[in-house]
């Protein structure tokens, strides 16, 4: 399992995989690799609106898309990404 960039221990980590956490780093990824969310991502303004399209409520790993460890700013960039 690759860990976050600064310990080898998760517990103590303070970025996952160049995201701010775990649950941010799998949304993001559930943004991308599923075709009908990555369709969602890049017809909403910001990652709130995508949340209102969602049919379901977490990814296929579990964590939820309203999660509140999730770094909306930066989910609000990858929906941008997305769009370009």
């Amino acid at each position: 399992m690759n860990y976050p960039t600064q310990t080898d221990n998760a517990n103590k980590a303070t970025t996952y995989n160049g995201w701010a956490n775990y649950e941010t780093w799998n949304v993001a990824l559930w943004m991308d690799n599923d075709y009908g969310n990555y369709l969602k991502a890049r017809e909403s303004a910001n990652y709130d609106e995508f949340v209102s399209k969602l049919h379901k409520c977490l990814t296929g790993d579990g964590v939820s898309f309203t999660d509140e460890k999730l770094n909306i700013q930066e989910l609000d960039e990858k929906i941008k990404e997305l769009q370009s």
